[in-house]
């Protein structure tokens, strides 16, 4: 009776180098346009503003409710 081992699988290698920071550090995250240049001047502070919001906020998408609120900030009402 013949028995067929499977390979070895290969092991793992890990090619992070420790201490390297993450690539996204310190890049802007835009949830809409990569750029505000095309924009009538309102839209663009608008876009700056949800933009500074999700900097500071650490998020990459943000919700209505967050949206909202930067309406509100900016001034905006109902």
């Amino acid at each position: 009776m013949t028995t067929i081992v499977p390979p070895a699988p290969a092991p793992f290698i890990d090619r992070r180098q420790p201490g390297d920071p993450p690539s996204t550090v310190g890049r802007e995250r835009r949830q809409f346009v990569n750029s505000h240049n095309e924009l009538s001047p309102d839209a663009a502070e608008l876009a700056q503003s949800i933009d500074q919001y999700k900097l500071q906020h650490r998020r990459r998408f943000i919700n209505f409710e967050e949206m909202l609120s930067i309406f509100k900030s900016l001034g905006y009402h109902k």
